[in-house]
Parts: structure tokens; sequence; C-alpha cells
């Protein structure tokens, strides 16, 4: 499942990676915080959408990424 970074707020169209709270691999359940945040005017957490295990993460810390764009892949738990 990939991850994308979801609409933030009228007018804000991309923000910057601060933080991963997962690393490759780690098991995440349904809520947990993926990722930081940060705009021009407020920080926020990703949370995951799914339970699962961390396949793949596409962005760095530091990276400025789109709405939109895909984040990270997690493994689905069947």
């Amino acid at each position: 499942m990939e991850v994308r970074l979801p609409f933030l707020a009228e007018g804000v169209e991309e923000c910057v990676v601060t933080f991963w709270h997962v690393a490759e691999g780690d098991t995440v359940e349904e809520d947990d915080d993926l990722a930081e945040m940060q705009t021009s005017k407020a920080i926020f957490n990703v949370p995951s959408p799914a339970g699962g295990t961390i396949k793949e993460i596409l962005v760095s810390e530091g990276d400025v990424v789109k709405v939109g764009d895909t984040l990270c892949i997690i493994e689905l738990v069947r």
C-alpha cells in the first residue's frame, strides 16, 4: 500500500519531511505516526492508514514533498 501525503489545507501544496518515526522493516499499526512534516505554518504527523510492515521509505528527511506524493510503502498484514 502506498502512503501518500494527504491534502493539508487550502493553499498548502507542499511540506518538508522533518523526521521519520519509523524505519524500513518496522511493524506499524493503523494510526501509528509514520513521519513528521512541516509547512510554513504548522508541524504535523502523517499516520499509518493500515497495519503492516514498512517495506520502503521513498523520501528522506529534509525533502520537500507535494500533496499526493508517495512517502512510503507498507506491506499489509493479511
